[in-house]
């Protein structure tokens, strides 16, 4: 099915120009890519396509050719020891294990995968006359969904970066017009104070985490430039896109649902998705969650015309003497600080047990900062009992190589006396 589908893109594509890596200047038209993929001949029952080159997409089209499971791995992850997998399984992720408690594998068949593509396409309106910008990675599920399936399914143009740094994205704008780049939070923010952002991006997205409403206003306001927020999961695909052309005004609005995608919320109060693209289960430990064209995330939310307000995850909700706030709610308030590049906020445990828990926020900030200043400006927004308990200040809140902020890994290092 899947390379059924390829051999139509390269077919009417042709003569168009399908990939080019920068990294060494080769470049292939949707012809020679066919042909270079036909040279193929993988031998092994799952294939472990990883790295950023070129190579990258040649593992996934010989992976097709012979009917292969395809189980994309990042630069130095070790590959699975799996069994004899069922013959409809197309496509395995490995999952970072925030929904399902552990990490674990994630099975799709090739409609399931071709579902995801062409939500993602038709709501996106992707467009062949503007390339995908590669910055991202191609073995993470963003990076799959929104690079190589829309080349390979949808005849969406690939160029590949080999650095992501903002005179990398300089370069590449200045040589190349009209480039659709999907990016993550830190990216965009770093790209913005560099002035990298260009007239060339014609479509801008971000996903991997919500991203700051305060940092599309800026970008925007800079460049004229509009970062499209995009919220998915690994088990499912793309979840919402925010289409709109301005600026959203609230960090926890992450837009509307994706073509083909239906929402519902649970009596817990967490977001349900049902599509086409959900994947089929959970490897070797199938669980509630995913199954039968639906995934139950762990995300709090509100539907509100149309849209979906997000409202923490389920299990970062701190307890505090029998009172509950979210994390978001309290990172929200430090981070209109105009001092403040970024923070993570968490509950850790009191010593004496008495309140349960107790706040703590890690901050990174752009100049001169005093908890004092903090706790002041923090407190104009925020009742008493929400302000953070604890403060460090850390050069950066480093995220996961998925893109994410992991508040169980900033509490360990906090709790371990790291920071």
């Amino acid at each position: 099915m899947l390379y059924a589908a390829w051999k139509e893109v390269a077919r009417s594509r042709s003569r168009e120009l399908a990939l080019i890596d920068l990294a060494d200047g080769r470049q292939w038209t949707f012809a020679q890519l066919a042909t270079e993929g036909e040279r193929r001949a993988p031998e092994d029952a799952v294939i472990y396509p990883s790295g950023a080159g070129a190579e990258f997409i040649l593992d996934v089209l010989g992976a097709w050719r012979e009917r292969r499971v395809l189980c994309p791995l990042e630069l130095g992850q070790a590959a699975p020891v799996l069994p004899r997998l069922p013959q409809e399984w197309a496509h395995l992720k490995t999952s970072s294990g925030t929904s399902s408690g552990t990490p674990q594998i994630i099975a799709f068949t090739a409609a399931q995968l071709a579902a995801d593509a062409r939500n993602i396409v038709d709501t996106m309106e992707l467009r062949a006359d503007w390339p995908n910008l590669g910055v991202v990675s191609l073995a993470h599920s963003y990076g799959f969904s929104n690079l190589v399936l829309p080349l390979l399914l949808h005849g969406v143009p690939l160029i590949l970066l080999p650095s992501r740094l903002p005179e990398g994205i300089r370069r590449a704008c200045l040589k190349f017009s009209n480039l659709t780049l999907p990016a993550v939070p830190a990216l965009w923010r770093v790209w913005h104070e560099a002035e990298s952002i260009l007239p060339a991006i014609k479509l801008a997205i971000s996903a991997g985490a919500p991203l700051p409403a305060a940092l599309e206003t800026a970008i925007f306001k800079r460049t004229g430039i509009k970062v499209h927020n995009f919220y998915g999961a690994s088990e499912c695909g793309g979840i919402c896109y925010d289409a709109s052309e301005t600026p959203r005004i609230r960090d926890e609005d992450v837009g509307a649902a994706l073509r083909g995608v239906t929402l519902e919320i649970d009596a817990e109060g967490c977001l349900g998705v049902r599509s086409s693209a959900a994947g089929e289960t959970y490897w070797p430990n199938p669980s509630p969650p995913l199954g039968g064209g639906k995934f139950q995330t762990g995300d709090r939310a509100e539907l509100r015309d149309g849209r979906v307000f997000l409202r923490g995850r389920r299990g970062d909700v701190i307890n505090l003497a029998g009172r509950k706030v979210a994390p978001e709610l309290i990172e929200r308030a430090i981070l209109r600080h105009p001092s403040v590049r970024d923070c993570v906020v968490f509950g850790v445990p009191e010593p004496d047990g008495a309140r349960g828990e107790s706040i703590a926020a890690c901050v990174s900030a752009l100049g001169k900062l005093t908890e004092e200043s903090l706790r002041e400006f923090v407190g104009q927004s925020l009742p008493d009992w929400q302000a953070p308990r604890h403060w460090r200040f850390v050069a950066e809140i480093e995220e996961s190589d998925r893109g994410k902020i992991s508040r169980a890994k900033w509490r360990e290092r906090f709790l371990a006396s790291k920071l």
